[in-house]
């Protein structure tokens, strides 16, 4: 019995969508990647461990590896494919995601440096709202790499309101940490580090927000601020 697989012709559309599809599961990995670098450096920190501080730095060279790979496929698919309307879109987007998700492994690494500054010693007070924030801005980036993949504006919505959890406990702890500075200026090293995590957190949902901002242009063709 002949084989009819064998005979069938790739069409060059069905080869664009692959590679399209590649695409997507690059950027996938890279969120899930930047998503496991932010559970590592927060341990890090809880636990005071160097070892797994450097680990999570070490990952971010398969971001930026992957960053490189992506930008370098967009590229390529604009000059041989002549991309048009929302395949264009999605390609552009692509390569701003790419951008924004290496600029969140950035800041993870930023953190778990910090984590290193702070393993010598005991921390004056328990780590409660930083833990909280980690624990929003996690589920923001496995939201949006969804919202990505299933081009379900839904989450990317989700993923706003919880952008807005976000400010108001970094506006809460900021106001904290300044007033244990006031009272006790032997704790303001470690106060200014914790501020240092808790900003970079912050920044971290800046940046998956444009992501989910991308997501809705990719979809809609409406390129806006979601988050006013």
């Amino acid at each position: 019995m002949v084989d009819l697989e064998v005979f069938q012709v790739v069409t060059p559309r069905k080869k664009f969508d692959a590679e399209l599809n590649e695409l997507d599961q690059s950027l996938l990995r890279m969120g899930t990647i930047a998503e496991e670098m932010l559970t590592k450096a927060l341990v890090a920190l809880a636990n005071r461990d160097v070892a797994l501080a450097d680990e999570t730095i070490g990952m971010d060279d398969s971001v930026d590896a992957l960053n490189f790979d992506i930008e370098s496929t967009c590229i390529r698919l604009i000059a041989t494919q002549q991309p048009a309307a929302r395949d264009l879109r999605m390609i552009f987007a692509a390569i701003k995601i790419s951008g924004d998700v290496e600029r969140v492994a950035d800041y993870v690494v930023d953190i778990a440096k910090t984590a290193k500054r702070l393993a010598d010693r005991p921390l004056f007070k328990p780590l409660v709202d930083i833990p909280k924030l980690q624990s929003i801005v996690k589920q923001m980036l496995h939201e949006t790499m969804d919202a990505f993949v299933s081009r379900d504006l839904t989450l990317v919505h989700k993923m706003i309101d919880d952008d807005d959890q976000v400010d108001h406990l970094y506006r809460s702890l900021y106001d904290e940490l300044v007033d244990f500075m006031k009272k006790d200026p032997s704790v303001v090293d470690q106060a200014v580090q914790l501020l240092l995590i808790s900003r970079y957190l912050e920044r971290i949902a800046d940046h998956i927000t444009n992501i989910g901002e991308r997501v809705f242009y990719v979809e809609t063709g409406e390129l806006k601020e979601l988050h006013t």
